[in-house]
Order: C-alpha cells, then sequence, then structure tokens
C-alpha cells in the first residue's frame, strides 16, 4: 500500500501557488532597489522576491519524500503555470465591457498582465522552470546519498546553484529569443536574478532546516534515492 502523509499535500499547495503568484507578480512589476552589486544594478521582476521560495518547498520535497514523489509536484506546477498563461491569454482576447474599458481597458491590462500570455515569456517561464527545478531535484537527490544526509545546508545551496542557473539562463535566454528582451540585458537580467535568488535561498537555510526536520518527524520519513530513476517522465 502506499503510504499517506499528513503534510505532503499541504507542502504541495503552497510550491504551486508560490510558482502562479510569482509568475502574475513578474508581469506586474519591475522592482529597482537602487544599489548595485559588483557593478550590476539590482533591479528585477517583481516574482524574482518569492519564486525563490518555490526552490526551498522544492528542497523540502526532495529530502523528505524523494525524487519520485518531488517530480509529480514538479508536474502539478508545470501544469498549473500553463494553465495561469491560458486563462490570461484568454482573458486578453476576450472583449472588456463598456465601464471597465473607461477605468481601466485593455491597455492597462495588457500593460500590467500581458507578460502572462506573452509567448517568449510564456515559453521562457515553461522552460526555465522545468529544467531548473529538475535539476535541483536531482541534484539534491543525489548529493544527499553521497553525503549520507549530512550537511543538509550543502545539499540545499549546491543544488539551489544549479537549478537556478539553469532556470535563470534557460527563461532569459528564451525570453530574448523571442524578442522580449533586448541582448544587450542578457548578461545583466542572467546574474542580478541569479545573484538575488541564491542569495534568498542561502539567507533561508535556517528555515528550511526547521522545515526539513519537522516534516521528517511528523511523518516519519527520510527518503534516500540509491535506487531511483532521475527520468523526468
Amino acid at each position: 500500500m502506499q503510504k499517506s502523509y499528513q503534510y505532503y499535500d499541504i507542502v504541495m499547495v503552497f510550491f504551486v501557488t508560490v510558482l502562479v503568484v510569482s509568475n502574475v507578480a513578474s508581469s506586474a512589476k519591475i522592482v529597482d532597489l537602487r544599489m548595485s552589486f559588483f557593478g550590476f544594478a539590482l533591479a528585477f521582476d517583481a516574482g524574482t522576491i518569492l519564486f525563490p521560495l518555490g526552490y526551498i518547498f522544492g528542497d523540502i520535497l526532495t529530502e523528505v519524500y524523494g525524487f519520485k514523489r518531488s517530480r509529480r509536484v514538479i508536474w502539478m506546477g508545470f501544469f498549473a503555470l500553463a494553465l495561469s498563461a491560458a486563462v490570461f491569454w484568454l482573458v486578453s482576447i476576450l472583449p472588456g465591457e463598456a465601464t471597465w474599458q473607461e477605468y481601466a481597458g485593455d491597455a492597462a491590462y495588457l500593460a500590467i498582465l500581458g507578460g502572462m500570455s506573452s509567448g517568449g515569456i510564456v515559453l521562457g517561464s515553461l522552460a526555465g522552470y522545468w529544467t531548473g527545478e529538475f535539476s535541483n531535484a536531482v541534484v539534491l537527490a543525489k548529493m544527499k546519498v553521497w553525503t549520507q544526509g549530512r550537511h543538509l545546508w550543502m545539499r540545499t545551496i549546491g543544488s539551489t546553484l544549479i537549478g537556478q542557473m539553469v532556470d535563470t539562463v534557460a527563461f532569459v535566454l528564451v525570453a530574448t529569443l523571442f524578442g522580449v528582451f533586448p541582448w544587450s540585458l542578457f548578461v545583466v537580467l542572467v546574474v542580478t536574478n541569479y545573484l538575488f535568488k541564491v542569495a534568498v535561498e542561502a539567507l533561508m537555510t535556517p528555515v528550511t532546516y526547521g522545515l526539513v526536520n519537522f516534516l521528517k518527524k511528523a511523518e516519519n520519513e527520510d527518503v534516500y534515492d540509491r535506487e531511483t530513476s532521475f527520468r523526468p517522465f
């Protein structure tokens, strides 16, 4: 019989919610902290503030429940992201009501949420999310076996360094190829987004430790992927 878990679905809901909300925030606003890091201005889409939490939940899922159950959640997130993009696109092509057009209008909708229906943004987000999350899960699962379950901080940060790099490069590359961003901003966007996401993950390490320890005890589970096939399907 398949084991039943008390908190697995809750973690999955938080994971998917963070993913969808961060993508909406990315289309809604660009944040400028008025600071620079090694000459790079810390300006990024608003979703970058929340998106790293998705990797934290991904780390928790893989660390506690193993790659197979983490894979299921990654796919749920992928389909939720695709569905939300389809809904925003459908809304963008539907005719707006006359009164709404006066105080808001299609131009405002497209200016704020148009990115959620933009082909380049959607494809970039899906490509970055899919490649980054699976890279993160595989690296963490293998490092857990290599370290024999020791040094959780090394696994969470190490997997994030790989996963976030793959995610950020894939997203910015696809979006740039579709003309969303100019090539002149490619390096700046990759570096600033990557540094910020990794920094958030590192700062949240104590929280990750606390949640992992709590879930391992509460669920009586601590999966080691020694015989796991790391295929995404």
